[in-house]
């Protein structure tokens, strides 16, 4: 049986819980903002110092020229921005999943110990019924973490597909500047 002063602190460590992800998550929107504040001012200096190329442009060869150029950098800024934005999402994601996984596990204990507790004070004759239910749990736990391990596998893969389309992309910009 539960206590009260376990069910307390129960309750307070799912708080500090709460409190410390609510703080992440507010971390994670703060790099969002300062990234955004970054780009935005970045872009308005390159909006600024491309207006006064295209005006100091004197012929067409030299206009396709300058957009050419142009057009690399912006694709490489767009990836460095796509990357940068991922990190802060997968970052902010992996925090959240952390303290998923250690919840998950805290509570498997505390469950697992109430059964214990159970079949300390089961009547005899319940040795299957107790046995039932711990190999429940346990096929509980392990499709838990099978699930985790598959879920980590996945993040794994789309990191690696959206690095190689990232780094593709910059490539493909880099080709068609260089054909010009």
């Amino acid at each position: 049986m539960l206590t009260a002063e376990q069910i307390v602190a129960a309750q307070k460590a799912n708080i500090e819980t709460l409190f410390g992800l609510t703080q992440k998550a507010f971390e994670g929107v703060e790099k969002l903002v300062e990234l955004n504040v970054q780009a935005t001012k970045a872009a308005l200096s390159e909006s600024a110092n491309n207006a006064q190329a295209m005006l100091s442009v004197k012929d067409a060869q030299e206009l396709l020229t300058l957009q050419a150029s142009l057009m690399q950098p912006l694709a490489e800024k767009t990836a460095a921005y796509s990357r940068h934005l991922y990190n802060i999402a997968s970052g902010t994601s992996a925090e959240f999943s952390k303290a998923a996984e250690a919840q998950n596990a805290d509570m498997q204990k505390r469950f697992m110990s109430v059964v214990d507790n159970a079949s300390k004070n089961a009547p005899a004759g319940s040795e299957t019924a107790v046995a039932v239910m711990k190999s429940a749990v346990s096929a509980a736990s392990n499709a838990m973490e099978s699930v985790q391990k598959a879920v980590k596998q996945a993040t794994e893969m789309a990191e690696a597909n959206f690095n190689a389309v990232t780094t593709s992309a910059v490539d493909a910009s880099k080709t068609v500047a260089k054909k010009r």
